[in-house]
């Protein structure tokens, strides 16, 4: 079985000072670390091979099991309970190490897949997906953090391109094999192929995860030996993602309140609510976007916000407006995700050679981004339009989410310490996960309100253009200053 190479290497040469190399070479590939690249690898493939399966098919799951009028919960319930996830996984990381996290995720993943394709009603099919959402931001979670602390420096943004790649034969496979299966057989069996593969995966990734944690272990024990008081069973980290969660549902529950005053007051306590508990789990001065990691947490929100609260969209009104099929709709997902892919290694190929210029690279690609979406989104609600221009912007989106997406996360890692490596990536995911359930539930919200119309599509494209084009104004924050040291950050 694979296992991770010891952190007392020597470096190879050429290796910046003091950055240790894995045995058998300057790559992700190398000998000792073959395996467990592979395993973490195709974990993040299953959760991408889902992720764009289940958008391509969603359309036809809610209208099975009576959920339209309740669209925007088919991914929000999901993302919802992948907040929770990633901060529990975050939190046991740091403390624990990444092993247990890896099983336990792999395990509720595999669980909620087989639910979902046993749902008999749409309110057990929004429950089977937030079962699934525990287990996705625990995979996601290790994934980044494995990362962090089990790559010399100078691999982790290969790393995080091939994390990226990773999302490669999913976006080619899935939404044809999700659309194909759900015409030829029934859409249950997308979720019923999928469980099993995080399981088959563990003997990859879990020897690996062992052994940080035991050297995690190591690390940590003379801290907790001398440390007085009883370290809680549950953090306040943890404590404040369910609240987080809890609030950030009932601020969409009362977006689709009809009473305006119900609208109003639940829409605003879930909001205060949600803001509070968020000032507790992310990095100290996010919230005022310092520089660095805080603001890196920032540009996260805003990235996953345009990008997957479009694509969230994309497959629903190109069938509704449109009139395609589930399969054709799924085209564009795929060459969204594929475009990513290309953005992210040509990314890491600049960042190779010029590493200052992250920051450069972040707003470039946002800007992509933005023009993309907003091709993207004419093609969609101008049912005279020819539909291919929602797949010609999508890609060029891709691209820029690529180019954007492994930019913003190499800075924001690069200024993490090891033993923050897991908080720091939790916080990123988390960021993803809250832009994407709340777009899509405003999304979902806009839908049930007007219909599977154009100006009900328009709507939500329009507010997704509104964070792209806030991305590009603070796109340059996600560096630190020119001292090259990051600001303080006791205080938000």
């Amino acid at each position: 079985m694979p296992d991770l190479p010891p952190t007392t290497d020597q470096a190879l040469p050429g290796s910046p000072p003091g950055v240790p190399s894995p045995v058998g070479g300057a790559s992700v590939f190398s000998p000792r670390l073959r395996g467990f690249t592979l395993g973490i690898l195709l974990s993040v493939g299953a959760v991408a091979f889902e992720s764009l399966g289940v958008a391509t098919i969603l359309p036809a799951v809610a209208g099975d099991l009576g959920g339209l009028g309740g669209y925007g919960w088919g991914l929000s319930a999901l993302m919802l309970a992948n907040i929770v996830g990633t901060v529990v996984a975050g939190t046991d990381i740091d403390r624990r190490g990444p092993a247990r996290t890896v099983l336990v995720g792999s395990l509720v993943f595999a669980v909620g897949c087989l639910v979902a394709g046993l749902a008999e009603s749409w309110g057990v099919f929004v429950a089977a997906r937030a079962l699934q959402g525990l287990g996705v931001g625990a995979i996601m979670a290790y994934a980044y953090s494995l990362v962090g602390v089990a790559y010399p420096r100078h691999l982790q943004a290969v790393m995080f391109a091939f994390l990226s790649s990773a999302w490669t034969i999913p976006s080619l496979l899935g939404p044809v094999f999700a659309g194909v299966v759900t015409t030829a057989l029934d859409w249950r069996v997308v979720f019923w192929a999928i469980a099993p593969v995080t399981l088959l995966l563990l003997p990859l990734v879990l020897p690996g995860a062992r052994r940080v944690s035991r050297e995690r272990s190591a690390e940590t024990a003379s801290a907790r030996t001398m440390a007085t008081p009883r370290r809680p069973r549950v953090s306040a980290p943890v404590w404040f993602s369910v609240v987080l969660a809890a609030a950030t549902s009932v601020l969409l529950l009362g977006l689709e309140a009809d009473s305006l005053p119900l609208l109003v007051t639940t829409v605003a306590a879930g909001l205060v609510v949600a803001v509070v508990a968020l000032r507790r789990i992310v990095p100290a001065g996010t919230l005022r976007l310092r520089r660095g990691a805080p603001s890196g947490v920032v540009v996260r929100f805003l990235l996953c916000g345009v990008y997957f609260g479009s694509e969230a969209f994309l497959p629903l009104g190109l069938t509704s407006v449109h009139g395609l099929d589930v399969t054709t709709a799924g085209l564009g997902l795929a060459a969204g995700a594929l475009a990513w892919t290309a953005g992210s290694f040509v990314q890491a190929r600049v960042d190779a050679a010029r590493p200052g210029t992250r920051a450069r690279s972040v707003r470039l690609g946002f800007s992509a981004l933005l023009v993309g979406e907003l091709v993207m989104g004419a093609g969609v609600v101008l049912p005279d339009v020819w539909a291919g221009w929602a797949v010609v912007g999508w890609t060029v989106a891709g691209v820029g989410m690529g180019v954007a997406f492994n930019a913003s996360t190499s800075a924001t890692m690069a200024e993490t310490a090891n033993t923050s490596a897991g908080s720091i990536s939790a916080s990123l995911q988390l960021a993803q996960t809250l832009a994407t359930a709340v777009v899509a539930g405003v999304g979902g919200a806009v839908v049930a309100r007007l219909g599977t119309t154009s100006g009900a599509f328009g709507t939500v494209f329009a507010v997704t253009a509104a964070l792209g084009l806030l991305g590009v104004l603070v796109a340059g924050r996600v560096t630190a200053q020119a001292t090259g040291r990051s600001e303080d950050t006791t205080t938000r």
